[in-house]
């Protein structure tokens, strides 16, 4: 149907996140009709089917056709959820405007030659259609004939053809047709209607199926827990209303405060809400795309939706303009509140077996409706009751009280995360945490301390480094060039007598004990703009021979190029000087060689090695003299040959939290990872100095280089040496010696360490050697938020369960992608996060890990208690239905809400288990131990109540009641008992309706219930996730009370209990055997749980013996690489197989047939070897 013609199907936002497929249909009006008049006959059933699958609408109301020809299209996601979504094609005329437009088809709508309205509008109709979907607008492009985005500039664009098309900006008539076509520039949040968001919740399927329950039980007076379930539902839509209206104001409100509070935004790729200075366009005459032409600096000219411009400063060539890039949901600002509108499904194996569990219960109902059928129509009952009591039968195995029950798990463990100072606003992905693996961290301000302090500078002389001047000392640092570069090299700014700007440029300023001023007249005379920033030295700095410093110009940092750069000018001189800083490892490439000291790179590894944060600066005199020719200065030129200066040592200190939350996750068996935008030296030492690289851990470099001119792709292999150097206490010298890995090495730990730039050679040119590297991947170091985002999808595709703990906003893209992201800072992180910890270190991933695990099993201990409700209530019934009979509605009452529904309400309230055990709960509901405890449950209730059911019979004072009510009132004097029945006219007894009354219903009832009480407490498993049961007081209590009721009943000869009961007096040993009986079921279901199904050992060792291999991509990687004796590499270069497609070609690897398939022994491993083995 989907592939009837090429120009049917289409693709939106081809090759990005959000990639969509779409297929064009024209609504046929004999289909619509017939649809209209299947849905009046339906009683609306089938508008509900078509409102829950809208594929199938359109499939019944239209046909295929060309996109262009089409009135609906139909969407579908590309992803793994192939998720539908139908819209209608508007039509938009040109001819409603108030101008006349010209028909001419060589003539273009609007002035840009590259914008798209120019080939959607179809002269001389001057009608454009378009479609709208999740806030965007796409508009059918004639001349490729595809829908494309509207309400962006588009990229082809050169920089000279925005300033010269752009510059005087747009006519009122163009502005009124891009509001036309593009819509209204505006991230409007609509604040969800309370109504809209009620049927929202009322149409889901299982409330639908709820709603024909209980009306089925109503009709048959079966009240009271009818109108339990009613007023719980009622009460869990509410809630669910509450939270949803809750969010929908707040995001709401968040969407209006960004537009009208008066702070700078964050910048993406900055990480800090500061101000930040924006640099103007280039003009230039290059046709090249102008994002093409600033590479990857072009952020730095780009005023991002919600920045608030607090300062601006003309360069000299008229006021400062903005061209309009993107508007409204387009943008920055409005991707992210788009993709908090419209999150990914949660692909959680949970919700997805739940499911199929519910289908599989469906379909039990379906067997019981049909043996219900065939019993009542043998027995020639009316078609009425027939149909009652099967349909009655159907309903029995699929629980109402699940939504609510499943529920109440998640708002238990988002309450106590609550009191932990942790918020979440994905409610779901609670239970998802149960199941992490793998715990993704930035460095600074999340395993390091947020601020930096600054230790020393190493300034050079001659080429040769100088002695370390220490801050600690208390000395004002010595006027040098060194000193003028901390002084000048930065983006700060003087806002109403405060210097605002990044922290680091705030410290290293500082510590020059200069002082920052607006450019006023006193500097007129030095031939200075009244627009820059003036520096000079203060009270406490040291003598210098400069009066003051003007800063003319700034090139931008950026984490991309790793540094930035100003043109400063000296109050009295007439040319202008170029300072630098950045990354040493970068900035050395751009200083002359022989101004480069010889041991740089020793010196350079020297304070890495220990931790601390290096920056290096340059300087160079620049051979201008006129203002004006700064204006149209290259970067390329002004970053050349510049003169090293030396280093600036700042310290970043561990956390205290750090190193024994990482202990606590290793010892758990928890893999942590270090995501950072640092230097890698640094880096690998934070890690040991931490201890996410145990001691006694290998360290190997993965360094990776583009292909040039002949030489394909490359990939070298370092192992990095521990060598005692006489440093500080407790820190290792990392050298890159020759040695290789000691056998003994091979088997043990070991940690690939790499930076963002080999990170991206090695996925774009050697891809399949990617998840080799990963398994035993800790450290990516000067990683692009990009790269962030990437690393943590390729995490997932090998089947890890990630965590991503970071707070900036340059980890925005890595916590949405995550499984749970969780954010440290209260800024825009908090927006893209999953959760947000009110207090600003890592212990919250324990703590919500713990509390994930805890969910996640109570959601198993319901879910399994459930379906064993709701099979023991079918046994029993079916078994009752066999001779026309069912349970009392007081019966059926006291399982459904004394028991049930408050176990279910309590059940999940047990507090998650202090201490994280080595192992994760089960994933997945079709699990061996979870099938196998329903399963062989599902057996021991089968053959009890069967037995008894076919027992009783066999008892001397056995009579059917239901058929001989004189049999029974005549061996009354058998029983002994006190209880006396009446008589009617008819010789009947007046106790209960005969199709009630009976000794196998009596029989059958207790163990059911006591069945009921048992099961509660067998599913609601304890250590190692949550805390014992007996902690529970309120579910314990509950159980307790419960259990003695039952005994209560059974044993009471009160004749007002068993008439209200609908049961009969027996023999008092026969209420013993029933009561033994239900005992020794509990115990033996208690011990196949506890000692068989829940021993992970056992489990351990059937894998083992049976050969049963993980499905986990990562696990067998690991399996793999363990016995492949040339693995890992050392001290080698190995080259892509093609330098253009780059496929990685080492036989020694790839070839599967040379890889022994002899089991993985899981004994014996360290905990420093936590992340080769899961259990």
């Amino acid at each position: 149907m989907e592939e009837k013609s090429k120009d049917h199907r289409g693709l939106l936002n081809q090759g990005e996140e959000n990639e969509l497929e779409v297929f064009g249909y024209r609504t046929q009006n004999l289909r619509r009709a017939l649809c209209l008049i299947a849905s009046v006959l339906t009683c609306g059933v089938l508008l509900l089917v078509f409102y829950w699958k809208p594929q199938w609408r359109v499939w019944a109301n239209c046909i295929p056709c060309p996109l262009q020809e089409a009135d609906t299209v139909l969407l579908k996601t590309t992803d793994e959820f192939q998720r539908y979504m139908r819209k209608k094609v508007i039509c938009l005329y040109l001819s409603t405007l108030k101008f006349p437009i010209s028909k001419n088809p060589e003539e273009p709508v609007v002035a840009d030659r590259h914008s798209v309205i120019n080939q959607a509008v179809l002269k001389p109709e001057l009608k454009l259609r378009c479609i709208q979907v999740q806030k965007i607008r796409y508009v059918w492009n004639y001349l490729e004939r595809r829908f494309q985005k509207v309400g962006l500039l588009e990229d082809s664009n050169s920089c000279h053809d925005i300033h010269h098309t752009f510059g005087l900006g747009l006519t009122s008539e163009e502005q009124e047709v891009r509001r036309l076509v593009c819509g209204p520039n505006a991230i409007e949040v609509e604040i969800q209607p309370i109504w809209k968001l009620l049927v929202k919740q009322v149409l889901n399927p299982f409330y639908v199926f709820q709603a024909f329950t209980l009306t089925l039980w109503l009709s048959q007076g079966y009240v009271e827990y009818s109108v339990a379930i009613i007023i719980l539902s009622v009460l869990s839509i509410v809630l669910s209303v509450y939270d949803l209206r809750q969010q929908s104001v707040k995001l709401h409100n968040l969407v209006e405060d960004h537009n009208k509070v008066q702070v700078t935004v964050t910048v993406k790729g900055t990480g800090e809400s500061i101000p930040v200075t924006k640099t103007p366009l280039p003009r230039v005459d290059s046709t090249m795309a102008w994002k093409s032409h600033s590479l990857e600096d072009y952020r730095k000219h780009v005023l991002f939706c919600g920045t608030d411009v607090i300062q601006v400063k003309p360069s000299g060539q008229g006021p400062v303009r903005a061209v309009v890039l993107q508007t409204g949901y387009n943008t920055a600002k409005g991707d992210l509140v788009r993709s908090i509108l419209y999150p990914r499904p949660l692909n959680f194996k949970l919700y997805n077996d739940a499911f199929k569990f519910i289908v599989f219960l469906a379909c039990l109902g379906v067997v019981g409706f049909f043996y219900a059928l065939g019993v009542y129509m043998y027995h020639g009952a009316s078609s009425r009751d027939t149909t009652t009591m099967a349909l009655l039968l159907f309903t029995v195995t699929v629980p109402p009280v699940l939504p609510a029950a499943l529920t109440t798990g998640i708002v238990y463990a988002q309450k106590r995360l609550k009191k932990k100072k942790i918020f979440c606003i994905s409610p779901q992905r609670i239970n998802m945490c149960g199941q992490i693996n793998l715990v993704c961290f930035d460095k600074t301000g999340t395993l390091t301390e947020d601020g930096l302090d600054l230790w020393g500078t190493v300034p050079t002389v001659d080429n040769c480094f100088q002695e370390v001047h220490s801050f600690a000392s208390g000395k004002t640092l010595p006027w040098s060039p060194l000193c003028a570069a901390m002084a000048s090299c930065h983006s700060l700014i003087l806002l109403d007598g405060t210097i605002q700007g990044d922290p680091l440029d705030l410290k290293m300023f500082e510590g020059s004990a200069w002082i920052m001023e607006d450019c006023n007249a006193d500097y007129g005379k030095f031939g200075m703009s009244d627009s820059n920033i003036v520096i000079k030295p203060g009270p406490k700095a040291s003598w210098s021979p400069v009066e003051a410093i003007a800063i003319l110009r700034q090139f931008p940092f950026s984490s991309s190029l790793q540094r930035m750069s100003v043109v400063t000018q000296v109050a009295g001189e007439d040319h202008f000087h170029v300072y630098m800083k950045g990354a040493p490892e970068m900035l050395a490439k751009f200083c002359k060689p022989e101004t480069v000291p010889k041991d740089f790179p020793q010196k350079l590894r020297n304070y890495t090695v220990q931790g601390f944060r290096v920056i290096a600066l340059a300087h160079k005199d620049l051979k201008m003299e006129k203002l004006s020719e700064l204006q149209n200065l290259a970067r390329e030129k002004a970053e050349s040959e510049l003169t090293f200066l030396g280093l600036l040592i700042m310290e970043n200190r561990l956390k205290k939290e750090t190193k024994p939350v990482l202990k606590e996750l290793s010892e758990a068996r928890i893999r942590t990872v270090m995501i950072t935008g640092d230097n890698l030296q640094t880096a690998i030492t934070v890690a040991k100095n931490s201890e996410m690289i145990p001691r006694g851990s290998q360290v190997i470099l993965v360094e990776a280089n583009e292909p040039e001119d002949f030489v394909p792709a490359s990939v070298t292999w370092q192992l990095v040496e521990n060598q005692e150097n006489g440093l500080r206490k407790n820190e290792t010298y990392l050298n890159i010696g020759n040695s290789s890995m000691p056998d003994g090495a091979r088997g043990s730990c070991y940690h690939f360490a790499m930076s963002g730039k080999s990170y991206q050679v090695i996925f774009q040119h050697f891809n399949s050697l990617l998840p080799k590297i990963l398994v035993n991947g800790t450290i990516f170091a000067r990683m692009s938020p990009g790269q962030k985002s990437s690393l943590i999808e390729e995490f997932q595709k090998l089947n890890y369960y990630v965590a991503m703990c970071g707070d900036g906003a340059n980890d925005c893209g890595a916590l949405k992608m995550a499984h749970a992201g969780i954010s440290l800072s209260e800024q825009e992180a908090s927006v893209a996060s999953h959760f947000t910890s009110k207090i600003a270190n890592i212990k919250c991933v324990p703590q919500l890990i713990k509390e994930g695990r805890a969910a996640l099993v109570s959601s198993f201990g319901v879910f399994k208690y459930l379906t064993m409700y709701g099979i023991i209530q079918f046994i029993g019934t079916s078994l009752l239905y066999w001779q026309l009979q069912l349970f009392g509605n007081y019966q059926y009452l006291m399982q459904d809400v004394a028991i049930t529904l408050m176990v279910c309400l309590t059940m999940s309230s047990t507090h998650a288990y202090p201490k994280l055990a080595s192992y994760r709960p089960a994933g997945q509901l079709l699990s061996p131990p979870l099938l196998l405890s329903v399963f062989l449950n599902t057996c021991f209730t089968c053959i009890v109540q069967i037995c008894a059911f076919l027992y009783v019979k066999q008892q001397p004072w056995y009579c059917e009641v239901y058929r001989y009510s004189k049999c029974f009132l005549d061996n009354q004097s058998n029983f002994s008992t006190n209880v006396s029945l009446e008589r009617n006219g008819t010789g009947n007894a007046t106790l209960i309706p005969g199709s009630i009354l009976s000794f196998e219903s009596t029989t059958l009832w207790p163990i059911a219930t006591i069945n009921c009480i048992t099961v509660a407490f067998i599913f609601s498993k304890g250590k190692p996730f949550r805390k014992p049961i007996y902690t529970n007081y309120i579910f314990s209590f509950l159980l307790m009370s419960a259990l003695g009721l039952t005994v209560f009943i059974l044993f009471s000869d009160f004749q007002d209990i068993y008439h209200g009961m609908e049961l009969i007096p027996t023999l008092t040993s026969w209420r013993v055997s029933v009561l033994v009986v239900a005992l020794i079921q509990f115990c033996v279901a208690f011990f196949v749980e506890d000692v068989i199904l829940q021993n992970q050992k056992l489990w351990l060792w059937i894998k083992k013996e049976f050969g049963f291999s993980s499905k986990s991509q990562y696990k067998n990687w690991q399996k793999r690489l363990a016995e492949d004796p040339t693995w890992p590499p050392t001290h080698r270069t190995d080259y892509s197989g093609d330098g253009k497609n780059g496929f990685y070609i080492n036989l020694g690897y790839e070839d599967h047939e040379q890889i022994p398939r002899a089991k993985l022994e899981m004994g014996g491993q360290s905990t420093e070897q936590h992340f080769w083995t899961r259990l």
